[in-house]
């Protein structure tokens, strides 16, 4: 199966985007400990006493990136791999591959740093565009079957 070159493109784009979602968790557990923000009360307690329950901006900014990871990474872990077996350029799959990566890449910087409206939107959008791009050709290839 990784015989495929476009696959193999696949899973390296796929394996650094969980990779950057298990590095956005840690970021969250590690603001959560520094800002002593915990969102259970045995964790708080572990950690200075029950007043450390509670929430914090920049703790809810971090878990707001992870969640908009899961939101826009899975669904293209899934299109990724069904793109994957249309056979499509490997040129072209490279390009929807890492446009993807790099949009969710600066999205998730965007995210962390509070940096300047419009990027963190314009980031997503550049990462929609290779998906909408996959989706249309995952259907053209098999609206036949239907």
């Amino acid at each position: 199966m990784l015989g495929s070159p476009v696959f193999s493109c696949f899973v390296f784009y796929s394996t650094l985007l969980v990779l950057k979602m298990y590095i956005i968790a840690i970021i969250t557990g590690q603001v959560r400990l520094r800002k002593k923000a915990f969102a259970n009360v045995e964790d708080a307690m572990r950690h200075g006493g029950e007043q450390f329950c509670r929430e914090d901006p920049y703790v809810a900014r971090c878990r707001r990136a992870h969640l908009n990871d899961l939101e826009n990474i899975l669904p293209f872990l899934f299109l990724g791999a069904i793109y994957s077996l249309t056979e499509p350029s490997l040129a072209i799959a490279r390009g929807h591959f890492l446009i993807f990566f790099l949009g969710r890449l600066v999205h998730s910087v965007a995210y962390l740093f509070a940096l300047k409206a419009p990027t963190r939107s314009l980031a997503y959008i550049v990462a929609q565009v290779p998906c909408v791009s996959m989706v249309v050709q995952i259907l053209i290839t098999v609206a036949s079957y239907a």
